[in-house]
């Protein structure tokens, strides 16, 4: 596919975004754009959540991921499904019962204003990271398909600049008002593109439905649970486990999915959202998971070289025409929508994050208030650009597997600081609380190196998100309480 082609995609993708922004953002206060005047209907939310959770991760990692640790994720997935459960059912009626805009604002009332910041911060420190990775590895591809491919040889920090800007264009004035609808067009582009992919690759293949299912379930690359070695980071109950805390710290504790289900009407429609969203995220994952089976067999039976690094596999199959056009041309649109799925909600909660926990611009007056926050959507989106271009300079393994590993040491303390918070009664000195949260992930990191040494070999893997929040928690049992007369 001509590097041509792929950005008439790009710009056509993008105005359809920027006409959804325009009917959406009329009204464009900070009503708006933080909580979309709490009118969303859940069912748009659902389905648009799924592209946001996905990403541009799940797009490109998980189908090559299945060349190293084979249906292993599916087990971290399978997971997901008690944790959704308990932010529907624990975390959800607080936020709404204390209606809140940003729910860290929950630590202040709990512990104080220390307490409140520290969970801010590293919800900050923790989408930026989180949000990063998912770009970075959509430039990537973006550079390889069309940029690196054009006559003037357009460098990466420009390829993620205008990435950015593009995102930053069609959400300074609506936020999660536009961001809510936008999503659905974004899933909808990337769930046909994996589809339209494993139906070209069957009908190359020659396979029927029965052949096709057959050609996965009998793949040694399908094995799905791992119960022999619990040394093995794919050890069932270690990715179960894990996975259930990833979904509680990452949705239930993070602004950025949280403010979705905040945008809902009601109580019983977020909950409504969480439970479709769920189901439907589980078969969602095992469909990227059989294209990466079926990607392996179709590179293997065409004679084809896989490449070296897993993340490029989907990319380089799609792009080369091996899989017909419909496919490229889906592929790159169904990238472009990971890329804007995540990003554009990450970007709109870190705004909303800094400018009500860090600014507190809902004390001000309107005009200022919204002034102060399209200063911080601009100040957010260079922060991104930054940090990609670090991940450009030091990343060197598959990008999913260092999100997860990244979000173990940066959501734990939020994880250990919410479960004190709603499961004691102690009232601990808030000056104490940020160095608690602190010391928490240098402690975690201190055990991850040990547990091999000490424990026959025993590797950490995504279990360091508990581990991590355990420690947190321990250390505000063990932490100063506040006197009994104090007020604060």
């Amino acid at each position: 596919m001509s590097p041509t082609v792929i950005i008439l995609l790009i710009l056509g993708y993008f105005l359809a975004l920027i006409f959804i922004a325009r009917l959406t953002s009329r009204k464009g206060d900070n009503a708006d754009f933080f909580l979309g005047s709490r009118k969303s209907p859940w069912y748009v939310v659902a389905f648009g959540m799924l592209g946001a959770s996905l990403s541009g991760v799940t797009f490109i990692s998980v189908p090559g991921w299945v060349g190293t640790t084979q249906f292993a994720y599916l087990q971290m997935v399978l997971g997901y499904v008690p944790g959704y459960l308990i932010v529907a059912f624990v975390l959800l009626p607080l936020y709404y019962r204390m209606r809140l805009t940003s729910i860290y604002t929950y630590l202040e009332s709990r512990f104080g204003r220390r307490a409140y910041l520290t969970g801010a911060w590293f919800f900050l420190f923790s989408r930026i990271i989180g949000a990063s990775f998912r770009l970075f590895l959509v430039a990537i591809v973006l550079q390889m398909a069309v940029f690196e491919k054009l006559s003037f040889h357009m460098p990466f920090a420009l390829t993620v600049l205008i990435t950015i800007a593009l995102i930053w264009l069609y959400t300074f004035r609506g936020g999660i008002r536009t961001i809510i609808w936008t999503d659905t067009l974004q899933t909808a582009f990337m769930l046909a593109a994996v589809l339209v992919s494993v139906y070209a690759i069957a009908n190359i293949l020659d396979f029927n439905f029965e052949e096709l299912t057959s050609a996965v379930r009998e793949s040694p690359l399908s094995r799905t649970f791992f119960f022999d070695d619990p040394r093995d980071s794919r050890f069932f109950f270690k990715q179960f486990i894990a996975g259930m805390f990833i979904t509680i710290a990452m949705t239930g504790l993070d602004q950025d999915m949280m403010q979705k289900n905040l945008s809902c009407r009601n109580l019983r429609d977020a909950q409504k959202n969480m439970l479709s969203f769920s189901a439907v995220l589980v078969l969602v994952n095992l469909i990227f998971l059989s294209l990466g089976v079926l990607l392996y067999i179709f590179a293997a039976q065409s004679g084809m070289d896989i490449p070296g690094a897993s993340d490029e596999l989907y990319p380089a199959l799609a792009t080369s025409g091996a899989l017909g056009s419909a496919v490229g041309v889906l592929f790159i649109l169904g990238l472009i929508a990971a890329a804007y799925s995540s990003a554009d909600s990450a970007l709109t909660s870190l705004t909303t994050s800094f400018s009500i926990d860090i600014l507190r611009i809902d004390r001000l007056p309107s005009a200022i208030a919204k002034r102060k926050r399209m200063q911080v959507h601009v100040g957010m989106s260079l922060t991104l650009v930054a940090v990609i271009l670090i991940f450009r300079a030091i990343n060197n393994s598959a990008v999913i597997d260092g999100l997860f590993t990244a979000a173990g040491y940066t959501y734990g303390p939020l994880l250990g600081l919410f479960a004190f918070g709603l499961s004691a009664k102690k009232k601990v000195r808030d000056r104490y609380i940020p160095l608690v949260a602190l010391l928490s992930p240098l402690l975690a990191y201190l055990l991850v190196w040990l547990a091999p040494r000490i424990l026959d070999g025993y590797q950490v893997g995504y279990e360091v998100l508990i581990l991590n929040g355990m420690i947190t928690y321990i250390g505000m049992a063990l932490a100063p309480s506040e006197p009994e007369t104090s007020k604060s």
